[in-house]
């Protein structure tokens, strides 16, 4: 199995119906990095759970169906009754999205850490605002912490928000001090800029791999033996790119999963061919969200030979 820890929000979006107003109604769509990625690996067939705390208000069912209707298993689920965090996206002529976050006293923010995983657990994913707001973001650490040390592979995705990060310089050395936990590091050329380092620097410090998105230059793997290796993204159509670095995560996920390489030793042990087929698939399930609106990830049978 493998489990998403993390965020669920609530993405308001710009409706493209409104056009060139000056102030477009706003549509709500479920989202948070780690919710779309657990949505994502269920729609890709990867048996997954998802590991928050949501709000019991409306926003939260909603979340909460989503992740059902995808095939999620929700038993690690958490609820409380602080509203939803809502997120307002802004979003850019060449389809990039920013975001204002609405975050003070949200349920999320209050997840503690389960007393275990379940004894199937391969791998966990975590990153985004689960792991720079507090007091929940110490309780993701935790977990990240107690999983790396017995064994199960992490996969570590920072997705900065810079706008949420109070003291830039303490989170950047929170973030090193991760790194010695992580498996598989998967960030954007914007991430690693903001963080001050690259792909080489970060795989200095443990991981055994490190994933590089480019958007429309596409993405490349940078491995411990000194490998690096290159796919281009998948032209599409661009409606906006809500989800698209999420989607990365779960089909990396998915694709090693189904290879039986969700361990380090595996991890290490993958060549050439393997790593360019896996990110070949990672690049095409990106381009399927990006061409349409909001995070909706593609179902398996959408990216079917």
């Amino acid at each position: 199995m493998i489990v998403v820890a993390g965020e669920a929000l609530i993405d308001l979006v710009p409706d493209p119906a409104d056009g060139a107003a000056s102030l477009p109604a706003l549509l709500p769509r479920r989202g948070g990095g780690p919710y779309n990625t657990a949505v994502a690996l269920g729609r890709l067939g990867a048996p997954t759970a998802f590991c928050s705390r949501v709000s019991t208000d409306g926003f939260g069912e909603a979340l909460l169906a989503g992740l059902r209707s995808a095939g999620v298993d929700v038993s690690l689920v958490r609820r409380g009754p602080e509203p939803t965090t809502l997120a307002v996206a802004a979003i850019g002529s060449d389809g990039s999205a920013g975001y204002g976050f609405y975050a003070q006293g949200t349920a999320d923010r209050l997840f503690t850490a389960p007393a275990r995983l379940p004894d199937t657990t391969a791998a966990l994913c975590l990153g985004t605002c689960s792991l720079v707001l507090e007091p929940g973001a110490s309780a993701y650490e935790e977990l990240l912490r107690r999983e790396a040390e017995r064994g199960v592979l992490t996969l570590l995705d920072p997705n900065v928000r810079a706008g949420i990060i109070p003291d830039a310089a303490a989170y950047r050395a929170r973030f090193r001090s991760w790194l010695p936990r992580v498996t598989l590091l998967k960030l954007s050329q914007e991430d690693a800029d903001w963080l001050g380092g690259g792909p080489e620097d970060f795989l200095a410090e443990g991981p055994s791999a490190v994933v590089l998105t480019r958007g429309a230059e596409g993405m490349s793997v940078y491995t411990r033996d000194g490998g690096r290796h290159t796919v281009p993204a998948v032209r599409t159509e661009v409606v906006d790119t809500i989800g698209a670095g999420d989607t990365v995560n779960a089909a990396l996920l998915h694709a090693l999963w189904s290879a039986g390489a969700l361990s380090r030793e595996a991890l290490a042990g993958l060549g050439a061919l393997k790593w360019r087929a896996t990110l070949a698939f990672a690049a095409r399930a990106a381009a399927a969200t990006c061409s349409r609106a909001g995070a909706e990830p593609p179902f398996a049978a959408e990216l079917a030979d």
